[in-house]
Parts: C-alpha cells; sequence; structure tokens
C-alpha cells in the first residue's frame, strides 16, 4: 500500500490514479482502432464455383484450393468438371465464376488467362513391343497402325494431339480408334490392360508409370505442348471472394513459372 504524506504537495497514490485513468484511455482507443480497422478490411469468405477441365481438375485445382485455403480460410469451393467446351459454356453462362480449360474455343465471351504448362505424350503398355521407341521416340506413323484410345470430341487433349498430328501429316481419321473416353483415369487403366495406345497429359500419367504399368513416349518429330488457362466471363463482376482466387493462382503460377526458369 502507497503511504500517502499529506505534508508535501506530491501524492503517489492520487498519481497512480491518474495513470492508470489515462491507460485505460489509451487501451480503449487502441481497441476502437482495431476495430475500425478491421471492418475497413473485409473478410474474404464466400463461395467459388470453378469449372475446370479434366486435366486441369485432377492436377491443378487440389493444390490452387490449399494454397488459397491457408491464406482465407473462410473461402468454399465449389468444383463442376466437364470438358474444355463445357468450361467455355459454364463460365460463359455464369454457371460458374471461374473456368479452367486446356483449349481455347472459338468466339469466346470469356476472358482468359494463360497461366500453367502442359506436356502431351504418347502412352503406351509396359512392353518390349514399345519400349524399343524409348531412346529415340515413336514415328506419328506407328500410330495409324495401333489400336488408339481417344478423349471426347470437347476434350481439350484430344484437340492439342489432333492439331499436332495434322501439322505432321497424320490424318487422324485414319487412326485405328477402338474407344472413346471421357476420363483420364479410364484411359490410363484401358492402356495398361493392353487395350491400345493413347496420348495424355504427362501430369496424368506419373504414377502409373512410376509403377510400371504405363511408358511416356514423345514424338520422334517434336514435343506435344499446350498451355492451360484461367479466366471468367467478359465484363463479369466477381464477388470479392473469387476475384481475389483469380488474381492469386495467376500471380503464384507466374512467380512458380519464373522460380523454374
Amino acid at each position: 500500500q502507497l503511504n500517502v504524506r499529506t505534508t508535501k504537495a506530491f501524492d503517489p497514490a492520487r498519481e497512480v490514479k491518474r495513470f492508470y485513468a489515462y491507460s485505460k484511455n489509451i487501451l480503449r482507443m487502441l481497441s476502437g482502432a482495431i476495430a475500425a480497422m478491421t471492418e475497413a478490411v473485409p473478410v474474404v469468405r464466400g463461395v467459388i464455383t470453378v469449372a475446370a477441365s479434366t486435366i486441369p481438375a485432377q492436377y491443378i485445382l487440389p493444390d490452387a484450393m490449399a494454397a488459397f485455403c491457408k491464406s482465407y480460410p473462410h473461402a468454399v469451393f465449389r468444383h463442376i468438371c466437364c470438358d474444355s467446351a463445357g468450361v467455355e459454356r459454364l463460365v460463359a453462362d455464369g454457371e460458374a465464376d471461374i473456368g479452367m480449360t486446356g483449349a481455347l474455343m472459338s468466339g469466346s465471351r470469356c476472358s482468359w488467362h494463360d497461366f500453367a504448362g502442359d506436356e502431351l505424350v504418347v502412352v503406351t503398355p509396359n512392353t518390349p513391343q514399345y519400349s524399343v521407341f524409348l531412346k529415340e521416340g515413336i514415328p506419328p506413323e506407328v500410330l495409324l497402325r495401333e489400336p488408339f484410345i481417344q478423349r471426347e470430341a470437347g476434350s481439350g487433349t484430344r484437340r492439342a494431339y489432333e492439331r499436332f498430328l495434322a501439322a505432321a501429316g497424320i490424318n487422324t481419321e485414319q487412326m485405328w480408334v477402338v474407344a472413346e473416353l471421357e476420363d483420364p483415369e479410364s484411359v490410363k487403366r484401358a492402356v495398361a490392360r493392353g487395350l491400345g495406345i493413347s496420348i495424355l497429359s504427362r501430369r496424368a500419367i506419373e504414377e502409373f508409370c512410376s509403377f510400371g504399368l504405363l511408358l511416356a513416349l514423345p514424338l520422334t518429330t517434336g514435343v506435344i505442348e499446350r498451355r492451360l488457362y484461367i479466366g471468367c466471363r467478359k465484363g463479369a463482376r466477381l464477388s470479392s471472394v473469387a476475384r481475389t482466387f483469380l488474381d492469386e493462382t495467376i500471380s503464384n503460377f507466374q512467380k512458380n513459372a519464373g522460380d523454374d526458369r
């Protein structure tokens, strides 16, 4: 307990009380400032509907969602998986906020950003018949005489390899098509079982190749490369959470591409 010496002008007990009062005012002002700043910076929250074609959906989107939710835990994702043509339609019609696709449609009503690369390779069973092509690559004309499993008509993967093969002088209509499948998982398993060969994203087959189930063969005429795109409807007024996801995903992939270089 502080002693009060009434014979002197200085009163320690009174000064402590004054200091305590000032301290409470400072803490009150600090709390008010923090509250005001919190209100000024809105919490990024809400549902983001993303339409993505199969390769971005399976090998790009999960990483992008995980990274985003670490920074914005109040975000909730809704995913619609379809082919590239379906992505264009869903985003253009406003049924999805954001689209991820491996092919651009002519006359697109969407604004697309090139944000990642993808390589396509010839996929075969791991047998001596095909392992002879591991070193030098597989000639395009071999594709005309082997049973071929192709993707569906709206697939960005199919658009990319048909354009490449046409430039190499291969008429894809003359290929021996034994099946048309929509899902890369189904294609991989069909190839591993010996139904035929195919062309898929290298991203999609890495695990099967590491287990020795498939071979990934380049073509002797060059590498089939394509770009992956992310975007939204032209003129769309995106929600804060959707706009933030779009901007940060583009930024993160551009940064990673720069680091790779």
